[in-house]
């Protein structure tokens, strides 16, 4: 079972969204994506993650 509370990494994201690593630490940077910087890298919860796809998803299909 998956922990929707799981806390993911630049790369992480970056596979789940289809973007690259940059573009992600880039959204993280001017919030598109909610994100918590822990020391010099950003970190991300998966139902933020999930919660964000759902979100671009039906931004699209609009």
């Amino acid at each position: 079972m998956e922990r929707d509370d799981a806390i993911l990494n630049s790369r992480d994201v970056a596979e789940i969204l289809d973007l690259s690593p940059d573009t992600v630490n880039e959204y993280a940077r001017k919030s598109i994506l909610p994100a918590i910087k822990k020391g010099r890298q950003w970190r991300f919860r998966k139902r933020d993650i999930a919660l964000f796809k759902r979100q671009l998803r039906g931004d699209t299909a609009a």
